[in-house]
Formats: structure tokens, sequence, C-alpha cells
């Protein structure tokens, strides 16, 4: 009878979305010139957004060995700092740069996230092994091979964001990060199919987050490190099925005890594409925050309400002559960012749509200091706040889904006390859009060159810049050797 059990289990075939994104990690080829010059726009914003975070002492504090004054040999350095560590804890720690700000990368869909969270992991390995390699007398990663990395995270956390929404069962979309870094390091690292499948089984049974630290009353700081929990334990992963541990093949279909029975409602994974036709898809489309430090979904709204701060200044009028604002909007924006009452820490007024529409109107701009404490101190901001309302205009809903359009809309308008109106202001793409490319990218530059000036002298900055801008000079530099310019 034992016997019988043991050639039943011998025989469980693994579940096959973890074959077929295992099959995808392992390809050596994936997109084109296109993908991999926005993958290096995205190194370069990520990291600079990592840079701006060192300002800031609440993510400060995170960072470093988990055994103060550890250095490890040979270990991952994270830029801006001069911590040399493990991958796993480099990985939380640069990711944790990354994200902090919520000024990275983002992705919209039925599940929303930052792919370039993913950053974090793939660096943090890349770096580890290419110091490895260099200290054993083998060649070195070159970036190349982060972009490859970069692009195949992307797509992996994207398209698995396309049609599953991970936020309707109150599961964070972190969740994905995991997913995605585990994949991606455990083919950086060489690992079988049959190990990167049991990898990829691990990340799907691992404990996944809730969505509680980003929504009301709950939200807080934690979702600025969430994901570089995600990305770490991703790296920690795939280093435990490099040891030979098993996985569990139907982690995601076991009746009862899988996935999709015991937190996704019984629901089975879909995909708008099959995962063999994924290739670049997402870095492609990836949309970046060129201009304001600001949850997504409000990214047109600001806009907007900027465009409106300046009418109102033509005019002679100011915030206490308006009686309502109305913004029309689609649902997604409704479920995550409209938000009424107190708001107590700048992680909940990011997050906040009539905050940061208040303080564009106001104020005509929106930086990451304006969630401080000091800022949202100013009594006008939450009198102004409590005039806003948001509706859902349904085109809008429909076009964010649209996949040939994907669009952000939101149309601003404001009714003075007087009964007299301005007229709406409507953007339906942020500058960060594919369709915006050519109008964002040379911000996005700027944007990176002032976080290097923030942290870094000039002539170091410089350096830094123009290997970034080089992308054949670039591609080709040894992964330690891109980090090395970067260290304090």
């Amino acid at each position: 009878m034992m016997m019988a059990r043991r050639a039943a289990r011998a025989r469980v075939q693994p579940d096959q979305v973890l074959v077929d994104i295992a099959n995808y990690v392992m390809r050596p080829r994936v997109g084109g010139r296109l993908a991999y010059e926005t993958a290096r726009h995205c190194l370069m914003d990520s990291l600079g957004c990592g840079f701006e975070a060192l300002h800031y002492p609440a993510c400060t504090k995170l960072l470093g060995p988990v055994v103060p004054g550890t250095v490890v040999p040979s270990g991952a350095r994270v830029p801006g700092t001069s911590f040399q560590l493990d991958p796993i804890t480099a990985a939380f720690d640069i990711g944790a740069l990354i994200r902090w700000l919520d000024f990275n990368d983002t992705w919209l869909a039925a599940e929303w996230g930052h792919p370039s969270d993913n950053l974090g992991a793939i660096l943090a390995t890349a770096d580890w092994l290419s110091r490895t390699a260099q200290a054993a007398g083998r060649k070195p990663l070159a970036v190349r091979d982060v972009l490859t990395a970069m692009i195949k995270a992307h797509e992996i956390q994207g398209c698995l964001a396309l049609a599953n929404a991970f936020n309707e069962v109150g599961l964070d979309h972190v969740l994905l990060v995991k997913v995605a870094s585990t994949a991606v390091i455990a083919q950086m690292l060489g690992l079988s199919r049959e190990e990167i499948v049991n990898a990829l089984s691990l990340a799907w049974v691992d404990g996944h987050p809730l969505r509680t630290y980003r929504q009301a009353p709950n939200a807080g700081s934690r979702k600025s490190w969430a994901a570089a929990d995600a990305t770490s334990r991703g790296v920690r992963l795939a280093l435990i099925a490099r040891t030979g541990e098993m996985g569990c093949p139907t982690a995601l279909t076991a009746k009862t005890w899988g996935f999709q029975d015991a937190l996704f409602r019984g629901q089975p994974l879909r995909f708008q594409r099959p995962i063999a036709q994924w290739n670049a898809y997402v870095m492609e489309n990836v949309l970046f925050k060129v201009a304001y430090p600001a949850e997504f979904h409000a990214q047109t709204a600001v806009e907007a309400a900027l465009a409106l701060h300046r009418t109102l200044a033509v005019r002679g009028k100011s915030a206490a002559d308006i009686r309502t604002v109305t913004i029309r909007t689609h649902e997604a924006c409704l479920r995550i960012i409209d938000k009424a009452g107190p708001l107590t820490n700048p992680a909940d007024r990011d997050h906040c749509i009539q905050y940061m529409v208040a303080v564009a109107l106001l104020f005509g701009r929106l930086t990451a200091a304006d969630y401080e404490d000091g800022v949202a101190a100013d009594p006008r901001i939450d009198a102004l706040r409590a005039k806003i309302a948001c509706v859902e205009e349904p085109r809008f809903s429909r076009d964010y889904h649209d996949p040939d359009k994907r669009s952000i809309a939101n149309a601003v308008s404001i009714q003075f006390n007087d009964g007299s109106r301005l007229p709406e202001a409507l953007v339906e793409y942020p500058l960060g859009h594919r369709r915006r490319r050519k109008e964002g990218l040379p911000l996005l530059v700027e944007k990176f060159r002032t976080s290097l000036g923030r942290v870094f002298a000039p002539k170091q900055a410089g350096a830094i810049l123009d290997l970034c801008l080089d992308a054949k000079r670039l591609s080709a530099t040894p992964v330690h050797e891109f980090v090395d310019m970067m260290v304090l």
C-alpha cells in the first residue's frame, strides 16, 4: 500500500501555469530594441526613485545588515549607501528605496502594481553573481543581463495582472512581485526547468500579504516596503529551490488547499494572452511616473488640476472662491483612492485623490514633501478636499481596460460660489504613457539627473548619467562595476 501511494505521488504533474512560466523565463531572448530601450529608462528611473528616498529617515531606518556592522565579501552593494550585504537583504534594501516614494513605474489592469519593484531582487542577485564570478576568475554578468531579467519580470507580473483581480479577494498585488522575482532569480541562478517550477510553486503557496495596509483605516508605511519584502522573498525561495528542495506541483489547483481554492474563491487564473505568446508587451507599455509622486490613477487628475491652478491665477481666483470640484474618473480610481475623513500619515495622503488634487489646485505643485505633516497641517487643504467629489465616467472605465487604449483618464471641473464654472480640464493619458513617450522621456531623464545631484558629487553624478545614456556601453558594463559607480 505504501509503495502504491508513493507511486501515485510521483506521477503528480505540476500545474501547467507553473510549467509555462518556467518555459517563458528560460527563453534566452525576449523583446527587441523598444523593450531594451524602455528597460534602460526603467532602470534609470527606478534607481533615481531610490536615490530620492535616501532623504527620508522613515525609509533609511529600515536599511542595512540585520546584524549591524556585517559586511558580506563579494556580496551585493546597495546603491546610494555603503552597505555590502547578502543578496536577500540587499534585495529588500534596494526594493524599499525604489518603492518608498510611490514614484516608480506602474502597471494598471484588473490588478495594479509596480513591475520595477522586482529590480530589488534582480540587481542584488546580479551584483552578487557578478562579484562572485569575478572573484573566481569567471566572466561577470553584464547590465544587459539585468535588462533581460527586468523585461521578463515585467511580463510575468504584468500579464498575471491583466485579467486577475487579486485585490477583489483582499490580497495585495505584491504577491505578483514575489512570483515574478522568484522566477527570474531562479533562472539567473541557473536552475533547471524542474527546479524553476519548484521555486514558482513555493512562491504561490507562500504566505501572501493582505491589502490591509493600503486601505483606510490602516493605510500606512508598510505599503512602501511591502514590495521590498516580496522581492527579497523571491531571492530566498529561488535559493531554497537551488538546494534541490521539493516543490508543491499542484500549488495552484489542489482541491481545497491550493491557491485557487484557498485564496482565490475557487477561480482559475485567467490570461488575456496565452503564456506561450508572452514576450515584452508589459515593458513596452509600462507607465512611468514622470512628473508627480502620485498614485497612478490620480496622475491625470493632478495634471488637470495644475492646468486649472494656472487658470485660477489668470482670473484672479483662489480656493476661497470655489464651491465644488468634480472629478469624472474611472472605477479603479474610485475603488483605490477616493477617500474622505482624516488622513493620518504620508502613505495615507498619497492614496487620496482629493488630497492630491487639493494640493495641486492650491499650490500649483505636487512633490513628495507635500505628503509630509508640515504641509498637510495647512487647513486650506482639508477645507478644499471636503469640496471635491468623484463620480464614475463609464467611458473612462471602459477605456481603462481596453488593451489598445489603456487610458487613465480624469476630468476636473470647478464651480465657483457665484455659480459660474471653469471649462472642464480633461487628461486621458498621463505623461508616462506609451502614447506620450516622446514628450515624457526627456522629463524622465531630467528626473534622474536631479535625483543623482541630490546624492552624489557632480563628477560622480555626471559619470553615472553619461553611462546610463549610452545604451551600448551600459549594456556591456559588468554589473558590479555599474553598481560600484553608485555607492558612497
